[in-house]
């Protein structure tokens, strides 16, 4: 079958802005979004980045919610993973089906759990997803399902979050998965469990860090975490991350504000109460 235009590409999938820029060892922009913001992606992508990764573990999306952004997502050309509290089969379907780029799991702790997570976001022979080849990812079945097959594994992204001691104690195993794509450190929760504060610099951190990549390169995979300035993203860099989240719609909201509200300060020479 013959590929015809569609959201102006002609190939049957849309290619991943992130996997490019990893496979090319050049540094893939994230960054994540809390709430259903509709033109959160357009503007993400004016300013360069090549995906979001949008947060429905701590935030709670309606499933329609969800859909929405994904098409605004591929509207805007950009990739959007989905981190997601859940692990069966049907709710991972549904969100790679429905046009997320890929998916990321947090609180991975063992090579079994891993393995798992890949069967259910990889088709054969990396994983057992089941096929149905009929969703936006697939252009509504508008190319052949054996295509399609081989495109996902190949442009769907699965991400695991290393946010525990165990995990860290583990990372070879997970890392070595077939299927898995990013190790993903989840510094809020690791520095929490490790009785440490959020700190690279921090003996216990800068030890699971170096794991972490250590097992990514050894396996062929990528790693990355969020970061927050210039110095911390260019020793993460150095350390050989390049799946890098910096910006949110929570930390706009969050910086832009008081800022703002220094303006009236100044304009009318006493603070607001």
């Amino acid at each position: 079958m013959k590929a015809t235009p569609f959201l102006g590409q002609t190939f049957s999938m849309r290619k991943s802005k992130i996997l490019s820029k990893l496979r090319k060892g050049e540094v893939a922009r994230i960054a994540c979004l809390y709430y259903p913001v509709t033109m959160f992606a357009a503007h993400a992508a004016n300013a360069g980045y090549d995906g979001i990764w949008l947060d429905s573990e701590h935030n709670m999306w309606d499933p329609r919610e969800i859909e929405r952004m994904l098409y605004l997502h591929h509207l805007a050309d950009m990739d959007c993973i989905v981190r997601t509290q859940f692990r069966e089969s049907a709710t991972g379907y549904q969100m790679l089906e429905r046009g997320a780029t890929g998916l990321m799991f947090p609180l991975v702790n063992t090579g079994e759990e891993a393995r798992d997570i890949a069967s259910r976001t990889k088709f054969p022979p990396l994983g057992q997803r089941g096929l149905d080849a009929a969703g936006l990812d697939n252009r509504f079945y508008l190319d052949p399902p054996s295509e399609y097959v081989k495109d996902a594994n190949e442009e769907t992204i699965t991400v695991i979050q290393i946010e525990t001691p165990e995990a860290v104690e583990n990372v070879e195993e997970i890392a070595a998965t077939p299927g898995v794509d990013v190790l993903f450190i989840g510094w809020s929760d690791l520095a929490l469990r490790l009785g440490c504060e959020i700190n690279f610099k921090e003996p216990k951190m800068a030890d699971a860090q170096k794991k972490v990549a250590e097992a990514a390169q050894k396996n062929g995979i990528h790693w990355g975490r969020p970061t927050g300035t210039p110095e911390d993203m260019t020793a993460m860099i150095e350390a050989g991350g390049r799946f890098i989240a910096m910006g949110s719609d929570f930390g706009a909201v969050y910086q832009s504000l008081p800022k703002w509200a220094e303006v009236f300060d100044q304009v009318t020479g006493r603070k607001s109460t």
